[in-house]
């Protein structure tokens, strides 16, 4: 390991450098039940081109974006604890996440996008009705377009 490591010790390098950024267990549950419900959508997929993020689910049609957020990883208002070890490095990194996020939003906002998050530790009913809402939103906006 670098002397400059982000990582406190070999051991902690091993676990983050294993969590994955997608298809997380909260991502794969809220794509089955969206699919349950007869939803079709593109993963993993950038909203629009010009932009370096991708959603982690798009409905390209409603132009609604999904990210499910981590709650370690996004500074989740309710879970987020901050590490004990290098924690000048960690509150940086999640404080530049989430104002990437904000500005993620905003762009996609001004696109004519809805931006949809949902937490990691939210119930599966309550973010397929986040995003359901989103999309019968959007029905009606996007008929003039």
């Amino acid at each position: 390991m670098a002397p400059e490591s982000w990582a406190s010790s070999p051991s902690t390098r091993t676990a983050m450098r294993a969590n994955r950024s997608r298809d997380t267990g909260p991502e794969m549950a809220l794509r089955r039940a969206l699919h349950a419900q007869g939803l079709r959508y593109r993963l993993n997929a950038r909203p629009l081109p010009q932009i370096r993020r991708t959603a982690d689910i798009v409905f390209r049609s409603k132009r609604v974006a999904v990210f499910v957020d981590g709650c370690f990883w996004h500074g989740c208002p309710e879970h987020y604890r901050a590490p004990k070890a290098n924690a000048q490095y960690w509150s940086a990194k999640v404080n530049r996440n989430v104002a990437r996020d904000i500005q993620v939003d905003e762009i996609l906002r001004d696109a004519g996008w809805v931006s949809v998050r949902v937490w990691e530790h939210e119930a599966i009913p309550s973010a397929v009705q986040k995003v359901t809402d989103a999309l019968t939103d959007c029905s009606g906006s996007q008929e003039g377009r």
